[in-house]
């Protein structure tokens, strides 16, 4: 067997890929909702955000993006059972950065805003 034909035969299905792509993607999406809810919060009070503040908001919105894609990407090519586990990874790094930016944006409010 040639590698062009054990390459194809390990891809994900496509309505495999679409339906699990939505599933997860309807996580990866609410903390999207949640990062863009948080930097419409934060850029409406009374001193607004200075640059920092809209970095690391942004970031908050940009990282779940990027880590499904990544993780789709790298995942299809795996397998069926490889495929999910690359986007609960994905998920886990995302939920990882989600914490920190809260950590960071409360500890260190008075420095994001103005």
């Amino acid at each position: 067997m040639s590698a062009a034909a054990t390459s194809q035969t390990r891809m994900v299905p496509r309505w495999y890929a679409i339906a699990i792509g939505a599933l997860f993607g309807l996580f990866y999406a609410y903390a999207v909702w949640q990062a863009i809810a948080g930097l419409v919060g934060a850029a409406s009070g009374p001193l607004g955000l200075n640059a920092m503040g809209w970095i690391v908001w942004l970031m908050a919105a940009l990282v779940p993006w990027i880590a499904f894609a990544l993780a789709a990407s790298i995942g299809r090519t795996r397998g069926m059972l490889a495929y999910p586990l690359s986007l609960l990874a994905g998920l886990g790094l995302v939920a990882a950065f989600w914490l920190n930016v809260l950590a960071y944006t409360t500890l260190n409010a008075p420095s994001l805003v103005g």
